[in-house]
């Protein structure tokens, strides 16, 4: 029984706080409370609700009132009160400068807002002004006139929706269908021809990606036109507010599919546009800007999703830049290596496959990343350089040589004749000339000097080829043909040694080498030798 007599107390309270709502204009919940308290069904007071425009005739401004009411409905924006502000001196702190207002909807709907004027709060100026283009946009000219035509049996309800609803809702679907096909077509054509004026070269993986890209934006159009139809079929406020949300929510899931496959087209001529130049080092940089594109569209389409389910991201915004700052301080190391990245690809002081000398690091570049740089050596050990040493270090880039240069000393025996000397650098010379990878028009081939155990022949060349593995190949072929005109010749190489000289000796004679100094065998030698040469390395 006193759970019962508590009941109605409480039951009798609120209907007296009900009845005793007034018109309260002091700050924006009041009078925002005010315009919707006043226009509800179980409350409805049009005159009061009207208090909240400033100006107007009593007529025009109940008008104005219940327009603006519509297109917070039609449009499915529901106002929650518990979130407007009661400050009396509220700041609109959103621009360059603070304002005494408050809007409603920054995002979907910027012109509703409310103002402090003369020490009240009215809907502003602004708002009366738009309202009238604001619900024609929201309630096209054919709903007062379709309302019209609608017969009796029209307003007949299955499930709580009028018969009028259900019908115009399937021609709306049936109609969305045909615009999506027909718009797929149209923009998968206008696409092809934009690629084609950007990049005339296209291949079957770009068309791809274009029929792709097509699907969603013709599902944008699609979204589109259901959302400038939808509020013609006038469903209440909650139907509304969860279909927008539906809509808003596709069509932000639209553009991230949009913008992910405008990244892959973007991409992939940007990708086929590198494979036509001469420096790997762009080609290293496609995946590096497609991952960090992606990234991109991910957070901008988190943002908005956020947006649309009442998150506040400027504080979030705020909160991951003092985040950020923190992350920034605590991995200083991760941030020097980024900026040398992009200090590398601005620079470009190497390219991939270029062989370089860093520091102790002797090598071939095989990937720059966001962190390092990976660098492959002779031995085919792998070196990981973190980039922000790479950007500091000296870089001795080989790559980028016009030609190898190759220089050696070949050590003849002190026993040799002049004469052989001379046939011999002959000889190393026509090779030099007949071989394919050197150049032959620049090299040196001198009788240098004397060693400690041989006479030092100096052999300066250049090879043609910048690729370290192409480079020993022709050394190989340089090396083998030096041998067999040195056997030809009949010369041979000194190594560290002692000769002991006994020029009197009883019945003892001194050695003879046997050398041949006939200058026609020499000749014969040398061109029998340049001559194989040359066939066997055209």
């Amino acid at each position: 029984m006193r759970k019962f007599i508590w009941l109605a107390f409480f039951i009798s309270f609120f209907a007296n706080a009900q009845q005793n709502v007034e018109v309260d204009l002091s700050n924006p919940y009041s009078t925002i409370y005010t315009h919707l308290y006043f226009l509800q069904d179980d409350s409805y007071q049009p005159k009061k609700a009207a208090a909240t425009i400033l100006g107007l005739e009593e007529a025009v401004a109940i008008e104005k009132a219940i327009k603006i009411k519509k297109v917070l409905d039609g449009k499915g924006l529901f106002v929650d009160v518990n979130r407007v502000p009661k400050n009396s001196n509220y700041k609109d702190t959103i621009g360059y400068s603070s304002y005494s207002r408050y809007v409603l909807f920054p995002q979907r709907m910027p012109q509703i807002y409310v103002e402090k004027i003369e020490g009240k709060w009215y809907y502003s100026s602004e708002t009366v002004a738009k309202i009238e283009a604001l619900y024609k946009e929201v309630f096209p000219w054919y709903i007062d006139k379709l309302q019209k035509i609608i017969p009796i049996s029209g307003h007949m309800k299955i499930v709580h929706i009028e018969l009028w609803q259900c019908i115009g809702l399937f021609l709306m679907l049936l109609l969305s269908f045909i615009i999506f096909l027909v718009t797929k077509k149209i923009v998968f054509f206008v696409l092809r021809k934009i690629q084609h004026k950007i990049s005339p070269h296209t291949n079957l993986e770009v068309n791809k990606v274009l029929k792709k890209l097509a699907h969603p934006i013709s599902l944008l159009v699609t979204v589109a036109f259901i959302d400038t139809i939808f509020p013609s079929l006038q469903f209440g406020l909650t139907i509304n507010t969860w279909v927008f949300l539906a809509l808003n929510i596709a069509k932000t899931i639209f553009w991230i599919y949009v913008f992910f496959k405008l990244v892959q087209v973007v991409m992939s001529i940007y990708s086929e546009f590198t494979e036509r130049t001469h420096s790997r080092l762009d080609d290293q940089l496609v995946p590096i800007l497609h991952n960090f594109l992606n990234g991109v569209v991910i957070i901008g389409g988190t943002f908005r999703l956020l947006t649309l389910f009442g998150i506040d991201t400027t504080t979030l915004i705020a909160g991951a830049t003092i985040g950020g700052l923190a992350f920034a301080l605590a991995s200083q190391d991760t941030v020097k290596n980024l900026i040398g990245t992009i200090m590398i690809f601005i620079d470009k002081p190497f390219h991939i496959d270029d062989w370089i000398e860093a520091g102790e690091v002797v090598g071939t570049v095989e990937q720059v990343g966001f962190r390092s740089t990976r660098v492959r050596a002779a031995d085919t050990s792998v070196y990981q350089i973190p980039n922000s040493k790479l950007a500091e270090i000296v870089i001795n880039n080989k790559g980028l040589r016009l030609y190898r240069r190759y220089n050696t000393k070949l050590g003849l025996r002190y026993d040799t004749p002049p004469e052989l000397i001379e046939a011999f650098v002959k000889g190393v010379r026509k090779i030099i000339i007949a071989h394919p990878e050197t150049r032959s028009e620049s090299y040196n081939v001198e009788f240098t000097g004397f060693g400690d155990s041989a006479l030092l022949i100096m052999v300066n060349v250049y090879f043609k080829s910048l690729e370290w593995g192409v480079e020993q190949s022709s050394k190989h072929r340089f090396h083998i043909a030096i041998l067999k005109l040195a056997k030809e010749l009949g010369v041979d190489f000194a190594f560290p040694s002692t000769t002991v000289t006994i020029e009197q000796f009883p019945e003892k004679k001194s050695v003879d080498l046997g050398y041949n100094i006939n200058e026609e065998k020499t000749t014969t030698s040398i061109e029998k030798v340049v001559s194989e040469f040359s066939k066997n390395n055209p």
